[in-house]
């Protein structure tokens, strides 16, 4: 089941993006997630319209969508990969926003070729100046 987070579900959300920026950003330090810990959960988490996807009542991955367009994230827990979930919870947006747009890392190849089996277009290759 798709549904909106709830305020109770931030700590499982927040667990999940933690686990899955070390996962799928091996090539960031930690220390940058770490340090960004806080304004994900108290600014951005707070800001975006963010639907979990849940089995059996238990969060197994999520999507965040800011300023009524951009996946700031889609995050699927560890043991949950490759069962559909991410697939599920973009279809659920694209049927409910007109437009979507991301970033996603070039070196983080399986995402890549998420977006690129979704139909999602590259129409720009940029550093990122925070990471590099």
């Amino acid at each position: 089941m798709i549904r909106r987070r709830k305020e109770e579900d931030t700590n499982k959300i927040m667990t999940i993006w933690t686990k899955g920026n070390f996962k799928a950003h091996d090539f960031i330090e930690k220390d940058y997630w770490l340090e960004n810990f806080n304004r994900v959960k108290n600014e951005y988490l707070l800001k975006s319209d963010t639907y979990v996807y849940t089995e059996d009542d238990e969060i197994k991955g999520f999507i965040s969508i800011l300023e009524n367009e951009f996946i700031g994230a889609l995050f699927v827990r560890q043991d949950s990969l490759r069962e559909g979930i991410g697939r599920r919870l973009l279809n659920y947006c694209k049927e409910r926003y007109d437009y979507l747009t991301l970033k996603v890392y070039e070196k983080n190849i399986d995402a890549t070729l998420f977006y690129v089996a979704m139909n999602f277009k590259n129409k720009e290759i940029r550093v990122d100046e925070e990471t590099r």
